[in-house]
């Protein structure tokens, strides 16, 4: 079986949301030098232009979503994680997310009620998954499930969900739905949430920080992650390549001590 193949120090971690989980930023030189071959992606869209195919692992240089994405808090996340983890542990992440998409999408009940209802520029990124972004998810995982563990999902949605105060409600069938859907035990492992773009960097959607500081009360094994003083680009809606970095260590930092590590954090 399937699971008798798995090793258990790959940590696996599913990663979803909207463009910024999908990676707005440019990527810079420093972003794609000495990354640690223990960190793989397994890459959900078939991209030829970068030799992946759809299922397989690869050493996670960006770009970690989509063929023609950016630098994503998943990057920094899985670095910085093997920056502590023991030199026989390996992680993996699975990005799956839709630049502009209400949580809605992942509705696997709703999502196609949704879909009906957006532009055709957001079709087009749906369609890269099939056009149901949810089932690659779980396709995906199902397919890591084969060779690792997962451990944890990190979600960066919100933006498009604005004062919507049913918003923890939606994040929660989500989750419940991803762990029934991969035969984890339900509230089995953690959901890590970040927040949109800071007030202190005037981002425009910082309100709906409000709703996702409420997730925990929700899911159970939520935790919320700080945007404090990661910075943004001029639309003061998307993170620039530095607040990705700094974001995504803020992600391992927590998933860390989770895991029972002392971590002293950097910023």
């Amino acid at each position: 079986m399937a699971a008798q193949a798995q090793d258990p120090n790959f940590h696996v971690y599913l990663c979803l949301g909207q463009s910024n989980m999908e990676g707005n930023a440019k990527i810079e030189a420093q972003d794609t030098v000495g990354v640690n071959p223990r960190f793989q992606v397994l890459e959900a869209v078939d991209c030829p232009d970068l030799s992946r195919t759809k299922g397989n692992w690869y050493t996670a240089i960006p770009p970690l979503c989509r063929c023609r994405t950016g630098l994503t808090p998943a990057d920094y996340f899985g670095r910085t994680l093997l920056t502590y983890l023991p030199p026989t542990t390996r992680v993996g992440v699975i990005d799956v997310a839709v630049g502009g998409c209400r949580i809605e999408l992942f509705d696997k009940d709703q999502y196609q009620t949704y879909v009906a209802t957006v532009p055709g520029w957001m079709k087009n990124f749906i369609s890269e998954y099939g056009g149901n972004p949810y089932a690659r998810l779980v396709e995906m995982g199902k397919r890591a499930q084969q060779d690792g563990v997962i451990k944890g999902i990190l979600l960066h949605q919100g933006e498009s969900n604005p004062n919507d105060s049913l918003w923890t409600k939606k994040v929660k069938k989500v989750y419940d739905n991803l762990l029934a859907d991969l035969n984890l035990p339900p509230n089995s492992v953690p959901l890590l949430a970040g927040e949109t773009v800071n007030a202190d960097q005037d981002g425009i959607c910082a309100g709906m920080n409000r709703i996702i500081a409420t997730l925990p009360q929700a899911v159970p094994t939520a935790h919320v992650i700080s945007s404090a003083g990661c910075t943004d680009s001029s639309d003061n809606l998307h993170f620039n390549a530095a607040g990705y970095r700094k974001l995504g260590k803020r992600y391992a930092y927590q998933m860390l001590t989770l895991l029972g590590y002392t971590v002293k954090a950097e910023d």
